[in-house]
């Protein structure tokens, strides 16, 4: 399993993770990204990456890397203020935020169980409602007592 620091991601050590697991051969990899050796470990020390490259990379992995920075913005950016106003047109389209991956549940439930946060905390800090949370508690922790 993938393990890896949500609030600071470094998408080069991912990557090379990602690629290490699927034992991907280096050669390939620089086939399907047209670059050298060099360039693919100056990708791996990288801590950001080129959107094109990084849908390379999710392609050829087979691992949608994007996710990672959903969840980011799941857990990270501020809540968005309601407006009264009426809708306006949307020139792009308009995702939910409130949609928790099995990841970011994963990342809650460690949090607790590894009490490096109490509940109270990761109501007030993520903004998941205390009966997200609680459902999460029952269904994915049954012998964990938190």
């Amino acid at each position: 399993m993938m393990s890896f620091d949500i609030k600071n991601i470094h998408i080069g050590k991912i990557i090379r993770q990602k690629a290490e697991e699927k034992g991907i051969e280096t050669k390939r990899i620089q086939n399907f990204l047209n670059c050298s050796e060099n360039e693919i470990q100056k990708m791996y020390e990288n801590p950001s990456i080129e959107t094109d490259l990084l849908l390379r990379w999710s392609k050829l992995l087979k691992y949608d890397f994007f996710r990672i920075y959903v969840q980011h913005i799941i857990l990270f950016s501020p809540p968005e203020k309601i407006q009264t106003v009426k809708k306006q047109k949307q020139s792009v389209p308009v995702y939910r935020k409130n949609i928790y991956t099995k990841e970011i549940i994963d990342f809650i439930l460690e949090l607790l169980n590894e009490k490096k946060k109490t509940r109270t905390q990761i109501i007030g800090e993520y903004r998941i409602p205390k009966t997200t949370l609680y459902k999460w508690i029952e269904k994915y922790n049954h012998s964990k007592k938190i």
